[in-house]
């Protein structure tokens, strides 16, 4: 049973302060999870740190050894292709410490492979957290406690959802999720391109298309309908959707939708 966190008096280091740690921090500090003066960042980037200390007044260190010298708590968010170096560069530095990594591909056997005696959980998150709407599925290696996963779990709450999942089946996740906006986007624009198509300008399209699928999964969300129920609620026999309803069910969308997600899932699978 996950433990309820409010806010932490942990010090968190970013390895990395691209888009997707300045949104973690962003929602860290904004919900009081966690003080400015508590967060610490690295990056190899003087403009990424720069950016990150003027929009959210924390510290900001000169190497991966001054960061971790200061801090409990470790979040590895760099390009997945230097881990091997920052690995290196943790060796011997983590006992006692929870490291976090966010990198596609990267499992946590290959962290604890490398950080000896390491408690490590890894999170796919998603680039709505830029708009407090991500989804982060997280799981824990074989050091990790329950104590961890209600931690990481807390703290990215600030950014969106969570769920907990098995790293076996964290590819699955990676294309529906970490992927998934990509597509999304693209069937949102499709459908607006239709829209404008039959006459109607493509920004108010654009609008009706998105705004329409934000409100459509909020109610899903809300869980208290299944999909199928949800749909025969919005028709009418004989009517307007039933129409669109045929054309879909008719379709090969089934198909396409079934491979994108497997095509994405295997790539997944084969970075790591």
């Amino acid at each position: 049973m996950s433990i309820n966190i409010s806010k932490t008096d942990k010090k968190i280091g970013f390895i990395g302060a691209g888009k997707m740690a300045s949104a973690i921090m962003g929602g860290v500090i904004k919900s009081s999870f966690a003080q400015a003066e508590n967060i610490f960042a690295y990056d190899v980037s003087d403009d990424a740190l720069i950016c990150a200390r003027k929009n959210f007044n924390i510290n900001t260190a000169k190497s991966i050894d001054e960061l971790v010298k200061s801090v409990d708590v470790i979040l590895i968010a760099t390009k997945p292709f230097v881990i091997s170096d920052v690995l290196k560069e943790l060796e011997c530095k983590t006992q006692n410490k929870l490291v976090i990594s966010i990198l596609a591909g990267v499992t946590t056997l290959t962290i604890e492979n490398k950080l000896e005696n390491t408690r490590v959980v890894r999170v796919m998150p998603n680039t709505p957290a830029f708009v407090k709407e991500g989804m982060c599925a997280l799981c824990g290696g074989t050091l990790a406690q329950d104590c961890d996963l209600d931690f990481v779990e807390a703290m990215l709450k600030n950014i969106g959802r969570t769920v907990r999942v098995d790293e076996k089946d964290i590819d699955i996740v990676t294309a529906i999720s970490g992927s998934g906006p990509a597509f999304y986007y693209y069937i949102i624009d499709l459908i607006a391109r239709a829209g404008e198509k039959l006459g109607l300008d493509y920004k108010t399209c654009l609008t009706l298309s998105a705004q329409t699928a934000l409100g459509s999964a909020k109610m899903m969300l809300e869980g208290v309908q299944t999909p199928d129920e949800l749909i025969t609620a919005v028709t009418t026999p004989g009517g307007c959707t039933a129409v669109g309803n045929d054309v879909l069910k008719n379709s090969d969308l089934e198909q396409i939708l079934d491979k994108t997600i497997k095509d994405t899932m295997e790539k997944a699978r084969a970075l790591g």
